[in-house]
């Protein structure tokens, strides 16, 4: 690339930066939200919290990218546009392919970064976060020794404890399990410690009273104990396998599955239309690319309008998005329909790259700019500041 290429690939590049990492940190935000009960009720630190929340941040990234690069050329181009630069540089003898060259670099820059994050990156993430939350959440003894709180480990189980002592031991424990509706039991102890052994972890109490409340019998029976032990294990559900999903699963487990696996055996059809949707998301930076100079990448005067190319370029992007979709999802019950994606990138990338390379101004027909001028007219005068 010569300067001016590397001067639109810098300016593109870095507004795709600023853009697509504003996105996802926003779309993160209101996605982590929803496990902050690992902070409220299952008492793991802020840090914490951030660290496997943040295993999101492969996949919302890997769906804001090219629509990230989708703005960033917009505002690129129309910055060289207002400040006359698009007209220099054909006045200079740069055609439109050219100039469109410089942002074919960004998109390969953005399709690897995809490939990346499809193949691995983003899979890697959903694992870990999985796997994170399930030792959290498995993790009853970091939860209950939290002393003055009264923790939810179950919708239906209560734990508390007093106080915990220097050596471990627990003080003043208290237990409320309403899990089975015709009983209810109430666990009290002076002092506890929680074991750990082959066979599973264990709060052993010592010194208290078990009260259970049947609902058939209006009196509770009150028990004594020296010593008891509750196995931890069948609240927090034991140590089970993992069968992860199709977009927790690395691309070559996709292309080379085993022919035994739960899924592919039950749901042949998902797991084909996850594949093909992964294969795809590299090419959408192209697509999207192609779409947006195809619209905007022409010269112009600053008296043209170029509002209804703008909208033109968004409702292009949009369709093709809409179609990529649709075609996954009824792809999974009808295989043919999983080609139309394909056909629709590639026949988008195609008729945009004859439109740059013989530098045709797609504008909309008289009748639609005349009609949007005078709406625009109409509602300047309506709500003109008088």
């Amino acid at each position: 690339m010569g300067s001016i290429g590397r001067y639109i690939f810098r300016t593109t590049f870095g507004a795709f930066l600023t853009i697509s990492v504003s996105l996802t940190a926003l779309i993160w935000m209101t996605q982590a939200l929803r496990e902050i009960d690992l902070v409220t009720n299952q008492g793991q630190s802020v840090l914490t919290f951030a660290s496997i929340t943040g295993m999101l941040l492969p996949l919302l990234f890997m769906f804001i990218a090219p629509v990230g690069l989708f703005i960033a050329i917009m505002h690129t181009l129309n910055k060289l546009s207002a400040d006359s630069e698009i007209i220099v540089m054909s006045a200079a003898g740069m055609t439109p392919w050219q100039v469109f060259r410089s942002y074919v670099v960004v998109a390969g820059v953005v399709s690897l970064i995809m490939v990346a994050l499809t193949t691995y990156l983003s899979p890697k993430g959903l694992r870990t976060l999985r796997d994170r939350i399930i030792e959290v959440r498995a993790n009853l003894v970091g939860t209950i020794v939290q002393p003055g709180r009264f923790v939810s480990v179950e919708s239906a189980v209560t734990f508390h404890i007093r106080a915990r002592s220097p050596d471990g031991q627990l003080l003043g424990v208290f237990m409320d399990d309403r899990r089975n509706p015709a009983e209810r039991v109430t666990i009290i102890a002076d002092s506890g410690s929680v074991l750990e052994s082959d066979t599973g972890t264990f709060l052993v109490l010592r010194t208290g009273t078990i009260q259970r409340y049947e609902m058939t019998n209006r009196e509770p029976s009150t028990v004594a104990f020296d010593r008891y032990a509750i196995d931890l294990s069948r609240f927090s559900g034991g140590q089970t396998k993992v069968r992860y999903s199709l977009r927790e699963r690395y691309l070559w487990q996709l292309l080379f599955p085993d022919p035994k696996d739960p899924i592919l055996l039950e749901q042949p059809g998902l797991f084909r239309a996850e594949l093909f949707d992964r294969l795809l998301q590299p090419f959408y930076p192209f697509a999207f690319a192609v779409i947006a100079f195809a619209y905007l990448g022409s010269p112009r005067t600053t008296r043209q309008n170029r509002t209804l190319s703008i909208a033109g370029a968004v409702g292009a992007m949009v369709l093709l998005r809409i179609v990529g979709f649709v075609s996954t999802v009824f792809g999974a019950n009808v295989p043919i329909l999983l080609s139309v994606q394909y056909i629709a990138v590639a026949g988008t990338i195609i008729v945009g790259l004859v439109v740059i390379m013989r530098g045709v101004v797609i504008e909309p027909p008289a009748f639609v700019v005349e009609a949007f001028t005078k709406l625009a007219d109409r509602l300047s005068r309506r709500y003109a500041t008088p």
